[in-house]
């Protein structure tokens, strides 16, 4: 970095903080907007392929246990490279680090167009993850960075909009392309957006922070990536094993990823005595960080595990074209666009608890009412079961992310952002996983005893969805404790 860019980053990192008043500066502004539009386009293509898969199955030839995996391996991918980002955030440049995961994403989107084999569709979509991965936290560091305290929760309200109503709108896109255009069309019709949003933000993104010249640990990546990649894989190696299509011990996974992740803790918290941690586990030092983070967990499995079981009931049970699947989620989504700004405000001017408490007690509400879902479920029972799930969501989510990150000293935003962002796509892949892994389980039980596949298929779905609402009870019973950080946090323990 030259010296004059650093002077700028200087003047831009400490003015904001300083004040606490008045309106961001142009660039600023230019920044944070270019750094959500991408951040949209990039997590919409989380759950583009839930509406897809029993099209994929049928064209390609593979089981649901592997079709998900287009959605599981997106997310756990994304969950062993966010890790890296803590590191990457404080050594590489705004501007040089949101080209470089544009243009991986951006190369994904275009790899995935072509691609004629589900391998090559996989690889692609573990592309499209490396570049997704980098962008969220690079969004929340940045607003971390140069918007006030004050008035952290509106524009983390923005910032919910891009994690949760794109998931939610991912699956009416992608049902809507299906219907007229065929699958393929779901990475051409985002490719040219992508492409967009890589130029403009090569031209427009600043460097919002100094940059350092931290080394990495290699030696922490793979026990990363073994740690929470095995915990997954485990658990969506559970579905594939109730089919028989998995010859890996079911065991095998969770002891691998259970001893990785152990060494991977026990050596952060070496490192990070002399700063040289790959992921600084002293935000955990805060207990509102621990309790704001856990009930987003428990959040983040119940979203996505929806998101990819109702499509699947809604097409294999109910008969629904890819397009009226799609449907469903799309007005919770267009729910959580529309509130989530005024919940950040409301958040800045009364605290978590208000919003989240009555949020998470939506979030339940909507789990369970899809616990006695069956064949004779109509379209508009799953329409208002979303609805209301997504309505506790946006109410949960802003309060939850902005008392997390806020809960932390400044210098270790990187790593907050990163710890919450990795922790999140874990969840959201457990979740995933967990749904159809009950389901699968389930539903080959009751072939097994007798009972037909329409009938045994829709018990397992039922079951699914009512562990998702008694894991949501959870939720209920954290958020009574948050409470709003102070605007300068206590250091944190060395």
């Amino acid at each position: 970095m030259t010296s004059t860019t650093q002077h700028d980053v200087d003047a831009e990192t400490s003015g904001p903080e300083t004040t606490g008043s008045g309106p961001l500066p142009r660039e600023h502004v230019l920044v944070i907007a270019t750094l959500l539009v991408a951040s949209f386009v990039v997590i919409l293509n989380e759950t583009v392929m839930s509406v897809a898969i029993p099209v994929l199955q049928e064209d390609l030839g593979v089981p649901p246990s592997t079709g998900q995996w287009l959605t599981t391996a997106f997310m756990l991918t994304m969950a062993v490279v966010i890790p890296l980002t803590g590191f990457l955030i404080q050594r590489v440049a705004t501007r040089t680090l949101f080209v470089a995961a544009m243009s991986l994403f951006t190369a994904g989107t275009v790899l995935a167009f072509f691609s004629t084999t589900f391998a090559v569709l996989l690889v692609a979509r573990v592309v499209q993850a490396s570049g997704t991965a980098v962008m969220l936290p690079l969004l929340m560091t940045t607003v971390m960075t140069i918007v006030p305290a004050a008035r952290r929760g509106a524009m983390m309200g923005n910032i919910t909009v891009v994690i949760a109503v794109a998931p939610a709108l991912g699956p009416t896109m992608s049902g809507f392309v299906l219907d007229h255009l065929g699958w393929r069309w779901i990475f051409g019709v985002v490719a040219p957006i992508a492409l967009g949003a890589l130029v403009i933000g090569a031209r427009y993104v600043v460097s919002v922070s100094a940059t350092g010249n931290q080394r990495i640990d290699v030696v922490s990546v793979p026990l990363s990536a073994l740690g929470l990649g095995g915990l997954v894989y485990g658990l969506v190696g559970i579905g594939e094993h109730a089919q028989g299509s998995s010859g890996t011990p079911t065991w095998l996974p969770f002891v691998v990823g259970t001893v990785a992740l152990a060494a991977f803790v026990a050596r952060q918290l070496h490192l990070q005595r002399t700063d040289r941690a790959l992921l600084d586990l002293r935000v955990f030092t805060s207990g509102q960080f621990r309790i704001a983070l856990g009930a987003m967990l428990i959040g983040m499995s119940a979203m996505f595990g929806s998101f990819l079981l109702l499509p699947l009931f809604a097409q294999q049970a109910l008969g629904l074209s890819a397009l009226q699947t799609g449907l469903i989620t799309l007005p919770g989504g267009i729910v959580m666009g529309v509130t989530g700004p005024f919940v950040g405000r409301l958040y800045d001017r009364y605290g978590p608890r208000v919003l989240a408490v009555p949020g998470s007690v939506l979030v339940s509400a909507g789990l369970w009412l899809l616990v006695d879902v069956d064949a004779d479920t109509s379209l508009a029972w799953l329409v208002g079961a979303n609805l209301v799930l997504m309505l506790g969501l946006s109410a949960t989510f802003t309060p939850l992310m902005t008392t997390a990150l806020g809960s932390v000293e400044p210098r270790l935003y990187s790593y907050a952002s990163a710890v919450v962002s990795t922790l999140q796509q874990v969840a959201g892949a457990a979740g995933a996983a967990l749904f159809i892994t009950i389901m699968t389980v389930v539903s080959s039980a009751g072939v097994d005893a007798g009972m037909g596949e329409g009938p045994a298929f829709v018990d397992g779905v039922r079951r699914a969805f009512l562990v998702g609402a008694l894991l949501s009870l959870l939720l209920v019973a954290l958020v009574p404790f948050l409470r709003k950080p102070d605007a300068e946090p206590a250091p944190a323990v060395h």
